[in-house]
Protein backbone atom coordinates (compact mmCIF):
# COMPACT_ATOMS: atom_id res chain seq x y z
CA UNK A 1 0.00 0.00 0.00
CA UNK A 2 1.54 3.28 -0.86
CA UNK A 3 1.89 5.97 2.10
CA UNK A 4 0.13 8.72 1.04
CA UNK A 5 -2.67 6.19 1.01
CA UNK A 6 -2.07 4.96 4.35
CA UNK A 7 -1.82 8.69 5.59
CA UNK A 8 -4.90 9.63 3.89
CA UNK A 9 -6.74 7.11 5.81
CA UNK A 10 -4.90 7.80 9.23
CA UNK A 11 -5.86 11.31 9.09
CA UNK A 12 -9.28 10.65 9.11
CA UNK A 13 -11.39 11.92 11.83
CA UNK A 14 -12.78 8.03 12.65
CA UNK A 15 -9.24 6.92 12.21
CA UNK A 16 -7.70 9.68 14.98
CA UNK A 17 -10.59 8.73 17.21
CA UNK A 18 -10.00 4.88 17.27
CA UNK A 19 -6.34 5.81 17.49
CA UNK A 20 -7.18 7.35 20.60
CA UNK A 21 -8.17 4.39 22.41
CA UNK A 22 -6.76 2.68 25.30
CA UNK A 23 -6.21 -1.09 23.75
CA UNK A 24 -5.59 -2.68 20.57
CA UNK A 25 -5.70 -6.72 19.72
CA UNK A 26 -1.85 -7.11 18.68
CA UNK A 27 -1.73 -10.84 16.50
CA UNK A 28 1.60 -12.27 15.92
CA UNK A 29 2.65 -15.99 14.99
CA UNK A 30 4.19 -17.21 17.88
CA UNK A 31 7.56 -19.78 17.56
CA UNK A 32 5.45 -22.92 17.98
CA UNK A 33 3.89 -21.50 14.58
CA UNK A 34 0.11 -20.84 15.70
CA UNK A 35 -1.31 -17.70 15.47
CA UNK A 36 -1.86 -15.41 18.48
CA UNK A 37 -3.70 -12.20 19.20
CA UNK A 38 -3.62 -10.17 22.47
CA UNK A 39 -5.19 -7.16 24.04
CA UNK A 40 -2.31 -4.48 24.91
CA UNK A 41 -2.49 -1.02 25.32
CA UNK A 42 -1.18 1.41 23.15
CA UNK A 43 -0.13 4.73 21.89
CA UNK A 44 -0.06 6.53 18.44
CA UNK A 45 2.74 9.37 17.96
CA UNK A 46 1.49 10.61 14.85
CA UNK A 47 3.12 7.78 12.49
CA UNK A 48 3.44 4.64 14.85
CA UNK A 49 1.78 2.94 17.17
CA UNK A 50 4.05 1.66 20.01
CA UNK A 51 2.73 -0.88 22.79
CA UNK A 52 5.38 -1.55 25.92
CA UNK A 53 5.84 -4.83 27.41
CA UNK A 54 7.66 -6.22 29.88
CA UNK A 55 10.95 -7.36 29.05
CA UNK A 56 10.44 -11.71 29.97
CA UNK A 57 7.22 -11.10 27.69
CA UNK A 58 7.41 -14.64 25.55
CA UNK A 59 6.06 -12.62 22.71
CA UNK A 60 8.87 -11.01 22.50
CA UNK A 61 11.12 -13.96 21.05
CA UNK A 62 8.01 -14.55 18.08
CA UNK A 63 8.29 -11.02 17.27
CA UNK A 64 12.04 -10.88 16.47
CA UNK A 65 12.12 -14.06 14.94
CA UNK A 66 8.53 -12.85 12.37
CA UNK A 67 8.35 -9.31 12.61
CA UNK A 68 4.96 -8.88 10.80
CA UNK A 69 2.24 -7.71 12.55
CA UNK A 70 -1.52 -7.22 12.83
CA UNK A 71 -3.43 -4.63 15.03
CA UNK A 72 -7.33 -3.91 14.94
CA UNK A 73 -8.71 -1.36 16.68
CA UNK A 74 -12.30 -1.32 17.82
CA UNK A 75 -15.78 0.00 18.94
CA UNK A 76 -18.08 -1.64 21.41
CA UNK A 77 -21.09 -0.50 19.41
CA UNK A 78 -22.97 -1.54 16.38
CA UNK A 79 -22.18 -0.84 13.75
CA UNK A 80 -18.76 -1.48 14.98
CA UNK A 81 -15.99 0.81 13.98
CA UNK A 82 -12.59 -1.00 12.74
CA UNK A 83 -9.15 0.53 11.82
CA UNK A 84 -7.05 -2.82 10.82
CA UNK A 85 -3.32 -1.93 10.49
CA UNK A 86 -0.42 -4.11 9.56
CA UNK A 87 3.28 -3.65 9.61
CA UNK A 88 6.47 -4.99 10.49
CA UNK A 89 7.21 -4.74 14.77
CA UNK A 90 10.36 -3.15 16.12
CA UNK A 91 11.63 -3.59 19.07
CA UNK A 92 13.26 -1.34 21.51
CA UNK A 93 15.00 -2.25 25.05
CA UNK A 94 14.64 1.07 27.77
CA UNK A 95 15.37 1.12 31.06
CA UNK A 96 12.87 2.41 33.82
CA UNK A 97 9.42 2.76 32.77
CA UNK A 98 8.66 4.69 28.83
CA UNK A 99 6.80 7.38 29.07
CA UNK A 100 4.65 6.33 26.24
CA UNK A 101 3.55 3.16 28.79
CA UNK A 102 2.53 6.03 31.35
CA UNK A 103 0.97 7.75 28.67
CA UNK A 104 -1.35 4.34 27.66
CA UNK A 105 -2.49 4.18 30.48
CA UNK A 106 -3.22 7.33 31.50
CA UNK A 107 -6.82 7.29 30.11
CA UNK A 108 -7.81 4.39 32.82
CA UNK A 109 -10.35 5.34 35.23
CA UNK A 110 -8.18 6.18 38.16
CA UNK A 111 -8.41 8.89 41.15
CA UNK A 112 -5.67 11.16 41.51
CA UNK A 113 -4.45 8.91 44.62
CA UNK A 114 -4.85 5.18 42.87
CA UNK A 115 -3.09 6.89 39.97
CA UNK A 116 0.33 7.91 42.32
CA UNK A 117 -0.32 4.06 43.70
CA UNK A 118 0.22 2.77 40.24
CA UNK A 119 2.68 4.81 38.84
CA UNK A 120 5.15 3.86 41.93
CA UNK A 121 3.57 0.19 42.08
CA UNK A 122 4.94 -0.04 38.19
CA UNK A 123 8.05 1.99 38.86
CA UNK A 124 8.85 -0.56 41.58
CA UNK A 125 8.13 -3.82 39.48
CA UNK A 126 9.93 -2.81 36.38
CA UNK A 127 14.00 -2.37 35.69
CA UNK A 128 12.97 -1.78 32.09
CA UNK A 129 10.61 -2.65 29.38
CA UNK A 130 10.49 -3.24 25.90
CA UNK A 131 8.68 -0.97 23.02
CA UNK A 132 7.02 -2.78 20.18
CA UNK A 133 7.00 -0.10 17.59
CA UNK A 134 4.92 -0.75 14.68
CA UNK A 135 5.19 1.62 11.45
CA UNK A 136 1.95 0.71 9.19
CA UNK A 137 2.37 -0.51 6.07
CA UNK A 138 -1.13 -1.18 5.23
CA UNK A 139 -4.22 -0.18 6.70
CA UNK A 140 -8.32 -0.27 6.41
CA UNK A 141 -11.25 1.98 8.49
CA UNK A 142 -14.45 0.35 8.54
CA UNK A 143 -17.44 2.05 9.45
CA UNK A 144 -20.19 0.19 7.92
CA UNK A 145 -21.55 3.22 6.46
CA UNK A 146 -18.98 4.39 3.69
CA UNK A 147 -16.30 1.47 3.88
CA UNK A 148 -17.42 -2.22 4.66
CA UNK A 149 -15.27 -5.56 4.48
CA UNK A 150 -14.04 -6.46 1.32
CA UNK A 151 -16.00 -9.77 1.27
CA UNK A 152 -19.55 -7.73 2.33
CA UNK A 153 -18.28 -4.96 -0.92
CA UNK A 154 -18.24 -8.31 -2.94
CA UNK A 155 -21.30 -9.96 -1.99
CA UNK A 156 -23.25 -6.20 -2.59
CA UNK A 157 -21.77 -5.98 -5.63
CA UNK A 158 -22.68 -9.44 -6.59
CA UNK A 159 -26.20 -8.83 -5.52
CA UNK A 160 -26.55 -5.73 -7.77
CA UNK A 161 -25.63 -7.29 -10.89
CA UNK A 162 -28.09 -9.84 -10.02
CA UNK A 163 -30.73 -7.15 -9.70
CA UNK A 164 -29.89 -5.59 -12.84
CA UNK A 165 -29.73 -9.08 -15.19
Amino acid sequence: MEQHRIDEILARPLSRELLARDVTRLAYVAGDGTPRNVPISFTWNGSQVVLCTTKNAPKLRSLRERPAVALTIDTEVHPPKILLIRGRAELDVVDGIPDEFLQMNGSYKMTAEQRVEWEAEVRSLYDGMVRIVVTPTWVKLIDFETTLPSPVEELMLQRAERERG
